[in-house]
């Protein structure tokens, strides 16, 4: 499975995400951002403080949340 290499904010709840494949395509978070870990990401400052862990192959936040790289690249390939 592809890992995730670079991400880059476009907008609120928009990232831009490069695999390791070389695909690269901006993704809409917003529905997604619901449940105790996610819901915090709704604050557009704490959203924009995404990064990319290169050992878990995904991109993470301050707060702990995440999202499976399997989970990004099928929302990628949508």
């Amino acid at each position: 499975m592809e890992s995730v290499i670079k991400v880059k904010v476009i907008k609120p709840y928009i990232l831009e995400i490069t695999f390791s494949d070389n695909i690269c395509k901006q993704i809409d978070l917003a529905g997604e951002l619901y449940g105790e870990i996610f819901e915090p990401l709704r604050d557009p400052e704490l959203f924009s403080q995404v990064s990319v862990d290169k050992t878990l192959g995904t991109i993470v936040w301050p707060n702990g949340a995440d999202f499976s790289p399997e989970f990004l690249y099928e929302q990628a390939h949508r």
